[in-house]
């Protein structure tokens, strides 16, 4: 009797699992650690980007400092008060600028090409610029408040609270911003084109509004595009949240400006960025 042997086991093929890349949250915190780590080991920018700010700072405080303190008088006491809540708004204008010459740079020096090749999504990096600035942004503004209470005597009526309002105000605009200079980076793809673009838009945003003198003191053509201005909104209610004056619906205004801009920002971006380098 003969007996037959067993037949082995089919062997088992193994299935490669697929990695399907970090969660979008780890996706974002490391990009955003990546671009900060980047701006770190580059003296040269840290350096120059907390200079241009404080420049102006100095520049504008003594320039106008005495020209305006008869106007600005019922609204702070000094003219340093009166301007530091307008710095802030604008020095984040400014470094919203620079997200998209930012965005555009990574775009010429490969860098996007080969996130492109890895399993992220491709808004995490957007993302991960903005937040990024954000915090550079949030170092600007607080060494000018540094600055400006140990050097120049700020000291508004608003007191801490008020100047943190201003603060996270100033921060929240500066972001809605940079989100329309990436959407226009995103587009353009053209550093020079981007900075012309920053600078003709700041220059007139900042002069033609209430930042730096009242609307009254302004001709009367100037002080009709000065109330138009949306910059206006914004220094307004961060002025009257440092200075303890009536906000009204001012800072709500402002806010829901930013947050418009920013949806509008976010959509045209992530579109803009999705086409081929």
């Amino acid at each position: 009797m003969t007996t037959t042997a067993p037949s082995p086991p089919a062997a088992r093929t193994a299935t490669p699992r697929r990695w399907r890349g970090a969660s979008y949250p780890t996706q974002i915190r490391v990009l955003t650690g990546r671009s900060l780590r980047a701006v770190v080991k580059d003296p040269r920018v840290v350096i120059f980007s907390l200079l241009q700010p404080l420049i102006m700072l100095v520049l504008f405080s003594q320039v106008f400092g005495k020209a305006m303190m008869g106007d600005v008088a019922s609204q702070g006491g000094s003219y340093i008060n009166y301007l530091m809540p307008a710095i802030l708004v604008t020095t984040g204008i400014g470094a919203a600028m620079q997200s998209g010459v930012g965005l555009v740079s990574d775009m010429k020096n490969g860098v996007i090409a080969r996130f492109r090749a890895l399993p992220i999504g491709m808004s995490s990096v957007l993302i991960a610029r903005s937040l990024s600035d954000l915090v550079r942004t949030a170092v600007q503004l607080i060494v000018l408040l540094t600055v400006a209470s140990l050097v120049f005597g700020f000291a508004p009526a608003g007191g801490l609270a008020g100047t943190l309002g201003a603060f996270c105000l100033a921060l929240f605009v500066s972001w809605s911003l940079s989100w329309i200079f990436l959407a226009l980076g995103a587009w353009l793809r053209k550093e020079e084109v981007m900075q012309s673009i920053g600078f003709l838009a700041m220059f007139p945003l900042m002069f033609a509004s209430s930042a730096f003198v009242p609307i009254q003191a302004l001709p009367n053509w100037l002080g009709i595009v000065a109330k138009i201005n949306p910059l206006t909104y914004a220094v307004d209610a961060s002025r009257n949240l440092s200075l303890a004056l009536p906000t009204g619906t001012g800072v709500i205004s402002a806010l829901a400006t930013s947050a418009l801009l920013c949806a509008i920002g976010i959509t045209i971006a992530v579109h803009g960025f999705r086409r081929p380098l």
